[in-house]
């Protein structure tokens, strides 16, 4: 007999997979059905999420207060915030950013379908949040196969409560993911659930040969993309596939502001004019930006609405990384042919970006499943369709 206590999560559990074999375009394979039907995603959240609310920003969710609005989140499958500003005090709603969270399921089924595990595999994790996806690991793999590195201590704790009430064997370490954790290898698999922007050579060194090391990727014009690496004797090399977006590994983050860091009152930029729409190099064009960004490196870009100028509507800013070089295009809000640039620095911004989106158009508008990267002990490139053809000089 079912006991009626649990016929909502049932319920519930149902819905979710339903959804996620929908985001899928075929059915949750059997070994992650029963993985997430034995350790249902509730139980796995903390008592506190934040939710978006109608202004673009976050707002508080209580188990306690508010269940029914809580446990529906909990079963959609979409992302859910546990932590904001890396578990600091909030002064106002508008002020939290998002530090952690619950990843969308069809994104979770989908690179655990990708990483290939067999029962008596080891796995390591980086990056445990709410220790759900190491629970479905441990679930499929047997105890003992599975080592998860958190780098928060208090969502080390949260993750470690809610394995122990499903009475699940997973080691887990409060430390620094990017070194990995070299006591228990060499693994069968590593997979990420952090994006980065370089992947660490620690991770290779720990992954036997043939193994996968599976991450989300980011680089500053984009946080877009997947990277599937399988792991040779002295490198890695793998392709790119066009899903996921991650919370960027903590030891990766850069805290750049135009106003602040970039843009100064004794700057004298250079004027000139471009045919190249500003919003063809941002917004939803998510093909070019990945592109733009692995061919660039080290660009990122900014929008500014109504930036208080005359006759300019809005402002599309770009910069480096190490704030030396910038570039704003302007848009009067009226023709779309000819936009004013304003370049400043060593660096001729714009001229950049504009070269890079031709050659983007020139190899016929390249998606991320034609690009790859290759890593050794000592630099990695990225690469178009082959590894003999890079798309910029090497990474640092």
């Amino acid at each position: 007999m079912t006991d009626p206590v649990h016929r909502p999560e049932q319920a519930a559990v149902r819905g979710l997979l339903r959804a996620v074999g929908e985001a899928l375009d075929g059915p949750v394979p059997r070994e992650w059905q029963a993985a997430i039907t034995a350790t249902p995603r509730h139980r796995f959240l903390p008592e506190r999420i934040w939710l978006e609310n109608d202004e673009g920003g976050y707002e508080p969710c209580d188990l306690s207060t508010d269940h029914d609005r809580w446990f529906e989140a909990a079963y959609q499958d979409t992302p859910i915030v546990t932590q904001i500003n890396d578990g600091q005090a909030s002064a106002a709603p508008a002020d939290a950013w998002p530090s952690s969270s619950a990843s969308a399921p069809s994104i979770v089924v989908r690179m655990l379908r990708d990483l290939d595990v067999r029962p008596g595999m080891n796995v390591l994790e980086i990056g445990t949040g709410t220790g759900w996806n190491a629970a479905l690991l441990a679930h499929r793999l047997g105890s003992g196969h599975v080592t998860s590195i958190e780098i928060d201590s208090e969502v080390s704790e949260q993750a470690w409560a809610a394995l122990n009430a499903a009475g699940l064997d997973v080691d887990l370490i409060c430390g620094d993911g990017s070194l990995g954790w070299p006591h228990r290898h060499p693994y069968d698999r590593i997979i990420s659930t952090c994006s980065v922007r370089h992947i660490p050579w620690a991770w290779i060194e720990q992954t036997r040969p043939g193994g996968i090391v599976l991450t989300p990727w980011d680089n500053p014009m984009l946080c877009w993309g997947l990277l599937k690496l399988t792991v040779e004797r002295d490198r890695a090399q793998g392709r790119f596939s066009p899903h996921s977006a991650f919370m960027l590994m903590r030891n990766h983050r850069q805290d750049l502001r135009i106003f602040r860091d970039v843009v100064q009152d004794d700057h004298a930029p250079d004027e000139s004019e471009t045919v190249l729409p500003p919003w063809e190099v941002t917004g939803k064009h998510w093909e070019a930006r990945f592109a733009l960004g692995l061919r660039l490196g080290d660009v990122w870009t900014a929008w500014e609405d109504d930036p208080g100028v005359d006759g300019v509507a809005a402002r599309l800013w770009v910069a480096t990384t190490d704030a030396r070089s910038w570039a704003a295009v302007d848009h009067d809000g009226r023709q779309n042919k000819r936009f004013t640039v304003w370049q400043h620095g060593p660096r001729r911004l714009w001229d950049e970006v504009t070269a890079a989106h031709h050659w983007w158009q020139h190899n016929n508008h390249p998606t991320p499943d034609r690009f790859g990267l290759t890593v050794t002990a000592n630099r990695q490139w990225a690469w178009l369709d082959r590894p003999a053809q890079p798309v910029r000089h090497p990474l640092p």
